[in-house]
């Protein structure tokens, strides 16, 4: 299933992304008080123009880590916007470079600190006591929202 990302801004001028699985998807939940402003909380949202995003990956193989070019007589919506758009661009790159285990994060994070699994990048799951555990021994974890463990975000 293929995501619709679609740019958002509420009417206190906070813009931001939404993402949803159809266009049906983002009008039931803006219906039901859903979609709010991650800055502000502001339930009065709209969509923005936006240009489509384009799978274009193959083009390149790492996309180079810079801020978000901005020109300094921007509007703050604008700075936000890019500041997004850069995070966005690190989300992305950290889905493509890193093998999702999955459920077995905690347990394939021993084995690559112990050297009993090749030395890789991974992501997945973890309760807060396996990342607590984890972290007692001496692995370097970090946790992010749910939503970094998508592979559709790709």
């Amino acid at each position: 299933m293929a995501l619709k990302v679609f740019d958002l801004q509420c009417d206190h001028g906070h813009v931001f992304e939404g993402w949803f699985g159809s266009h049906e998807d983002y009008d039931a939940q803006q219906a039901r008080g859903l979609v709010t402003c991650p800055v502000c909380a502001s339930a009065s949202i709209t969509k923005r123009l936006s240009a489509p995003r384009l799978n274009v990956s193959h083009l390149h193989t790492e996309a180079p880590a810079q801020g978000p070019a901005v020109p300094a007589q921007a509007t703050e919506a604008e700075k936000m916007a890019a500041l997004q758009a850069a995070v966005m661009r690190q989300v992305r790159a950290l889905l493509r470079n890193t093998e999702n285990v999955g459920a077995r994060f905690a347990e394939e994070a021993r084995r690559i600190h112990e050297g009993d699994a090749d030395d890789r990048p991974i992501r997945g799951t973890a309760t807060r006591e396996e990342r607590e555990a984890l972290a007692e021994e001496g692995i370097d974890v970090l946790a992010l929202p749910d939503f970094f463990d998508d592979d559709r975000l790709q």
